[in-house]
């Protein structure tokens, strides 16, 4: 699966667990996500490439539980290390 694809199905994930996703020109500092007013915020550097926009993106969904809960494709629950390998 292409970068760019794979970062549209993350933000739709994170759209799905409720995250505000804002994409703005940062001059390449990067984004983040964070928690305002209890709204959960996910901010893209526009300027960064679509891998570090992934980064960003894949590092705030590791980091919700509710994920597991969604379908999601194998490639974006690898890259999210979901899967649990075979022993």
């Amino acid at each position: 699966m292409h970068t760019v694809e794979l970062l549209h199905e993350a933000l739709e994930a994170a759209r799905r667990l409720g995250y505000d996703v804002r994409q703005d020109w940062l001059g390449g500092d990067g984004g983040g996500h964070c928690i305002v007013r209890g709204r959960r915020m996910l901010l893209l550097d526009i300027a960064q490439s679509p891998e570090e926009q992934l980064e960003v993106v894949t590092d705030a969904l590791r980091g919700d539980s509710n994920v597991r809960a969604l379908e999601i494709s194998h490639t974006l629950s690898d890259r999210l290390e979901l899967r649990s390998v075979a022993a």
